[in-house]
């Protein structure tokens, strides 16, 4: 992860598009690392995109055309997908239905995330219900057709919905993900009575029992697609202008990359674009450590993402939610709450502190942004803390006056609280802090995993402020800061490879299933992967394929995934009872283990590779100054010396109480604490000035 202007062709391109910032983060064949930040343009990401790329060409001394074409690989990582729905910016969508179940989508089942609160109302729905039209048709609990479709119920509603201006429509049928041929045969003649409709079939999006998770999946992938398709169809032929050779490849929700072709079936796929690009960062932090058991935090300008990774690898899931929005595609196990730099803190009514959910944006931004922002944030009370100074940062994108923050802390919460500025600035950091820990709990302790055992890794533009602080109150052995903690996702989009999932529901009880049918099944969902990637031009022995079932106890809501490299019974029994034993501390025997679904997980390597690591220095380092900074172990300022951090080299160590400043982030060391660099320029902070056991 070093970082240099001596670059060598051909290299990587990963661009990031944040909440504030888009990071872009460059990696030549020799594994030299260019990295760099633009502001993100809400209104046109492509703009933040050029942006980043024209100051990358004018600090390397390239041009765009250069940079472009001697790239091999460029991964984006979108946020349009997002954005367009937390903006309800989507497309107008029309649904067809299953006659009698036309409002299956407002019902929603009655999932409510507190089962407790029946106040909170559920999000808007994206179909109204003049647009839920119902069609006569139905394929029974086995698969087999009992009412044949309906086509007369098929023109009628089309012609309706060309009236009302419905510009995508979804398809979603009774235990479609049985039998597809009534969804594609109704697919087939809306696109022949209204071919310019963008239109899409449940069972093409995901073949998983459950009709309400079903439609909301394929509601989804019809709302953005009009929105997010011509947008990434644009940016390529942008980028192939200005010199890319190469497909411009999409960051998945679950962690891997994909082409724009394919992405146009799947565009619901990108919802978590962003920050899954960190499971495969996580990766090479895991080899960088020698050791698997891993939490991430990603405190950026709005949000804090936490991941878990172990030996059984980056934790996924085949449902999530967003926005209040129910999505069946699996994704990389990301679990999002409001606690980032720009993250607003106020008072509420009852004279209590409080920050967030909402926050600054990239526009106005904090308050020290002197951008007319007013309401104080956690980056302003990080510069009257003294870890931030006055003055540009982020490669002058930014200036931090401070004095702007302290009037601000002061007069919207400090006075009305009758504490001092200071003392007020402490508690927004501390309350931040505690939200993340409570966050890194949710995956942890909550799922029967002890963070004493993992290493905290502290990244985004905010989470090394915020590590240690972290660490300590979790238990944690030691805190990991990669040298690209500020790039931390684009540099994750550089080292990513190509990833498919096929995911299908079978619903079957283990006992009486014979391993030739489990195989027979399996093999079923390897060869839809496999066939992907060929579509994708990818050589037949480069692809990777792992099969899991999804097992569950009768009764159960949930199900386990349990990897089969060999269909087992046996084996595949004792593998899914010591996962359950792991979740809930117990389980139920050995009988009543049904199967609900399966997974074939399909990957191509990239050929990424890392720089060899440096020599190993031993030399006595010196501060680039000395500033007053609060410490919470003191509950004061304290005289602290600030290191550059890209000044410092393998071997070199840090005592806290020190803060290390660089281009894209900020490492605070508290009090009683070593920072050691490794031989790939990373930091690790070992808490309480006591070896963790992690080699640096």
């Amino acid at each position: 992860m070093h970082i240099s202007k001596n670059l060598t062709a051909p290299w990587r391109i990963g661009i990031d598009i944040g909440g504030t910032f888009t990071d872009l983060v460059l990696i030549d064949s020799n594994g030299l690392l260019w990295q760099q930040k633009a502001f993100t343009t809400p209104d046109d990401p492509s703009e933040g995109v050029m942006d980043v790329l024209r100051l990358t060409a004018d600090a390397t001394g390239l041009s765009i055309e250069a940079i472009l074409s001697g790239c091999s690989h460029f991964v984006h990582g979108s946020t349009i997908a997002t954005n367009t729905l937390l903006e309800s910016k989507g497309a107008k969508v029309g649904l067809l239905v299953t006659e009698g179940f036309r409002d299956s989508l407002e019902i929603r089942r009655g999932i409510r995330p507190d089962i407790w609160d029946h106040r909170t109302p559920f999000p808007p729905v994206l179909v109204p219900r003049s647009l839920r039209l119902p069609v006569r048709q139905r394929i029974d609990k086995v698969g087999q057709p009992c009412i044949p479709l309906d086509h007369d119920d098929i023109k009628r509603a089309v012609a309706e919905m060309q009236k009302e201006g419905v510009e995508a429509i979804a398809i979603s049928f009774i235990n479609s993900f049985l039998n597809s041929q009534h969804e594609h045969e109704c697919k087939a003649l809306v696109r022949e009575l209204w071919s310019e409709v963008w239109v899409y079939a449940s069972s093409d999006i995901v073949r998983m029992v459950g009709e309400y998770e079903r439609t909301s999946t394929v509601v989804l992938n019809a709302y953005v697609a009009p929105r997010v398709v011509p947008y990434l169809r644009r940016l390529e032929l942008r980028l192939k202008e200005s010199g890319l050779k190469r497909p411009l490849l999409l960051m998945q929700s679950n962690g891997g990359v994909v082409s724009v072709p394919q992405v146009e079936h799947r565009p619901a796929s990108l919802l978590l674009s962003g920050p899954s690009a960190a499971a495969s960062a996580l990766v090479v932090c895991a080899n960088a450590l020698g050791s698997p058991n891993l939490i991430s935090i990603e405190i950026g300008g709005t949000s804090c993402d936490v991941i878990l990774t172990d030996e059984s690898g980056v934790a996924m899931t085949n449902s999530t939610d967003v926005n209040g929005y129910h999505l069946a595609l699996p994704a990389v196990d990301i679990h999002t709450v409001s606690a980032g730099g720009g993250t607003i803190a106020r008072r509420d009514q009852g004279g209590m502190l409080r920050t967030g959910p909402d926050g600054a944006g990239a526009f106005p931004g904090p308050v020290c942004y002197a951008r007319g922002g007013v309401h104080p944030t956690v980056t302003d009370a990080q510069l009257v803390l003294g870890r931030l100074e006055s003055g540009r940062y982020g490669g002058g994108l930014i200036t931090l006056d401070k004095k702007l923050a302290e009037r601000a802390i002061d007069s919207r919460i400090a006075a009305p609280s009758g504490i001092t500025t200071v003392r007020a600035a402490a508690g927004i950091v501390r309350l931040m802090e505690q939200e993340v820990v409570h966050a890194v709990e949710k995956v942890s302790v909550e799922r029967g995993f002890d963070p004493s055992r993992f290493v905290l890794v502290a990244v985004g533009g905010a989470g090394p402020m915020h590590g240690a602080s972290v660490a300590r109150a979790l238990g944690c052995r030691a805190v990991f800061v990669p040298r690209v903690a500020g790039v931390f996702c684009a540099f994750g989009m550089c080292t990513a490879d190509a990833r498919q999932d096929v995911v299908r529901s079978w619903l079957k009880p283990l006992g009486a299933t014979s391993e030739h049918e489990i195989e027979e099944f399996l093999d079923t969902l390897a060869h839809e992967c496999r066939n992907r990637f060929l579509d994708e031009g990818f050589a037949m022995d480069d692809i990777v394929i792992e099969r899991a079932l999804q097992l569950r106890y009768r009764g159960q809501q949930s199900s386990v995934d349990v990897r089969v490299d060999q269909p087992e019974t046996n084996a595949i029994r004792a593998a899914f009872m010591e996962q359950f034993r792991r979740l809930y501390a117990h389980d139920q025997g050995e009988d009543d283990i049904f199967i609900t679904g399966g997974r074939a997980t399909g990957s191509v390597r990239l050929g990424f590779s890392e720089q060899e690591n440096g020599e190993r220095v031993k030399r006595e380092i010196r501060a680039v100054e000395i500033r007053r900074v609060y410490w919470n172990e003191i509950d004061d300022f304290k005289e602290t010396p600030i290191f550059e951090s890209d000044a410092l080299k393998y071997g070199d160590t840090v005592d806290g109480p020190a803060l290390l400043e660089g281009s894209t982030t900020t490492v605070v060391v508290p009090e009683g604490c070593r920072l050691e660099v490794d031989g790939a320029s990373n930091f690790i902070i070992h808490l309480n000035n006591q070896q963790s056991g992690v080699a640096a």
